[in-house]
Order: C-alpha cells, then structure tokens, then sequence
C-alpha cells in the first residue's frame, strides 16, 4: 500500500497540519532578481571588490553620502550599489542601516525618476530582510511611499515594493498602518493583472496583511475574489495553493462568501477537490465546509454541484485533516434541506 509523505505546514504563524509535504505554499520575498552589474564600469568592477571584500565600511559610508547629493545621477548611481550592496552580503544590511541610508532611500522612492524610484524600493526591499531594520524603515516614513510605488511604479518596483511591504508587516504592528495607508487595493491589482512574480508576491503580501478583520474588509471590498477564484482554477498558474490560502483567511467573513459565490467560486472548489493535489484538496474542503456551515442555500449550491461523490472519496483517502473536513461537509450537506431554501439556491448567481 502506497503511504503519504505528511508534515505540519505553518506559514506566518498559522499552521494547516497534515499536508503533503510538495513545497511550502508561500515562498518568502528575498532580495531582488534583478541582474547583478548591467555594466562593466569602474563603480560596478568597485562594488564587485566591495561585495567580496571584508570591510566595505568606507563605501557605505561615501555612498550615502551620495544618496543626498544634488546630482539624480549619483544618488541613482549610489542607490543601485546599496542596493547590490545589501543584496549579496547579509551583514551588510544593519551596517548601511546604521550608517543613515533608510531616510534618504525613503525620500529616493518619491522620485519622479522612475528607475531612481525603483532603486530605492529594491533598496528598502534588500534592507528589510534585516530583522533589526524593519522598524526603522517604518518609522522613517517609508509605508506610504512604497503604497505610492506600488500603485504607479515600474513592474519591478511594484513587485519590490509588495516585498517590502510583506516584511514591514512581519511586525504586527505595521499590518494595520499599511493596510490604512491604501496598501490592499493596489496589491489586488498586482495579484489581478501583474506578471508571474507579481502575483505571486501580492498573494504572499495579501495573506500576510489580511490576518485581521479590518484588512479583509479591505481587499473584498477591493474585488479580490475575483482574481482568487480564477487563478484556482487555473492549474496551470502554479497559485492554486496561494491563492487557496488567501481565500481560507478571507471567507471568515460573510461578504467574502457571498462574493466567492457570485464569481463561481464554488464550482472551481468543487473541482481541486476531484482533482487537486492533496494540500489543495484539504484547503479546499476547508474553504467549501466555512461557506456552507451556517447557509442551506450554499450546501444546496455546493451539492447540486457534485461535491458529495469527490468529498466521500476524499474522506476515505486524504490527509487526516481533510477526512474530518470532508465528512463534516458531507454530514451537513445530506441534511434535509427546505423546499424554501432549494429555490432561494436556484436565484443564486454563481
């Protein structure tokens, strides 16, 4: 008999245990991957020796001086280093921090250069991987900046920037700040109509953000539904399982039901269930047994739809998790159901 590979799978503090261990869900946003050195100048062949040097203290500190100069050039120039600086050498992130770079960086974002402005975002980005930098970074006015940068910059500035503000909200503190700063909307454009890394680091942000009340409200009001659903339903997106994840936070609250069920949220459930992997069989069912607990007219919708057949399978030969699941849902949807609540279901548009 074929046995199953399970682990506990824990992303930002919330566990979903008994999954198969495929990959984690979530990849964290790590430094930027952008190209190293777009030219053979003298500065880059400097940074080179600087990036695998012991003591790059006197560049840090020429650099940021450098960040404040009257010349856009040398603050790009300067900004791009910092940026490279902090980006292949982890110890060097508390040393550009403490030598007084996040301020002018913060102001660099602001720019209406637009590689200036991406420069500094990526710098931010590169910086906050450094526990000890994050607050410092918030402090030093950089939320509604990187918003800004995340509604109007380049593609990669606003990746960078859905970075950035991802590791700001590792502190609890800064998810209401950055939600409050107009953050969600832009980011459920980024998951809506940005490129493959886009998504993927709105999802990764939005579910980072959206682990309060006040921040669901916020991006259901800002349409995420819609993008979730149709990125679940195409498997070949490889975000099957982000924005799964995404949806499960959100369905706590009943507008993110009803609007999961008005973008046809339920036949796609119903279909990872037939044929996901197991981790999005088990987040499904999860997601399907929320939205029906306290509605007849959605256990309707989700029966006439097919789900009994894959759910008891799947109680017979899914995680243990996703085998109480299923048979939870099933129980509630094989009780009688009112001839009333069968024709509410019918004017449901789904």
């Amino acid at each position: 008999m074929e046995t199953e590979n399970r682990v506990n799978f824990t992303y930002m503090g919330t566990s979903y245990g008994d999954v198969d261990d495929d990959s984690s869900a979530f990849s964290e946003c790590n430094s930027d991957r952008s190209g190293e050195f777009p030219t053979a100048s003298s500065e880059s062949r400097r940074l080179l020796m600087a990036c695998v040097s012991e003591n790059s203290d006197d560049l840090i500190r020429q650099l940021v001086a450098d960040l404040e100069s009257c010349s856009i050039n040398d603050q790009k120039q300067a900004a791009m280093e910092i940026r490279l600086l902090a980006k292949n050498k982890s110890e060097n992130r508390l040393k550009i921090a403490k030598a007084g770079a996040v301020k002018p960086l913060v102001s660099l974002i602001s720019s209406s250069d637009p590689q200036v402005q991406e420069y500094g975002v990526t710098a931010i980005l590169n910086l906050s991987l450094c526990d000890e930098n994050k607050q410092l970074i918030a402090s030093s006015g950089a939320i509604k900046p990187l918003v800004r940068s995340l509604k109007t910059g380049t593609s990669t500035a606003k990746e960078n920037a859905a970075c950035a503000l991802l590791r700001l909200s590792q502190l609890e503190e800064n998810k209401i700040l950055i939600g409050r700063s107009g953050a969600i909307p832009p980011l459920v454009s980024l998951l809506e109509n940005g490129g493959v890394r886009g998504k993927k680091d709105a999802s990764t942000a939005l579910y980072s953000l959206c682990s309060g009340k006040e921040n669901k409200i916020r991006a259901v009001q800002a349409g995420v539904m819609k993008p979730l659903v149709e990125l679940m339903a195409d498997f070949s997106s490889n975000m099957v399982d982000k924005s799964a994840y995404v949806m499960s936070l959100l369905v706590t609250l009943s507008e993110a039901k009803t609007s999961l069920v008005e973008e046809g949220g339920i036949p796609v459930l119903v279909e990872i269930i037939e044929v996901g992997t197991q981790r999005q069989k088990e987040i499904a069912v999860a997601i399907l047994l929320q939205v029906c607990e306290e509605s007849v007219v959605y256990r309707t919708l989700v029966a006439r739809e097919g789900a009994i057949p894959p759910l008891v399978a799947l109680s017979q030969s899914g995680t243990n998790r996703a085998k109480q699941k299923a048979e939870a849902l099933i129980e509630l949807l094989r009780q009688p159901r009112s001839g009333n609540a069968a024709a509410r279901a019918s004017d449901v548009s789904v």
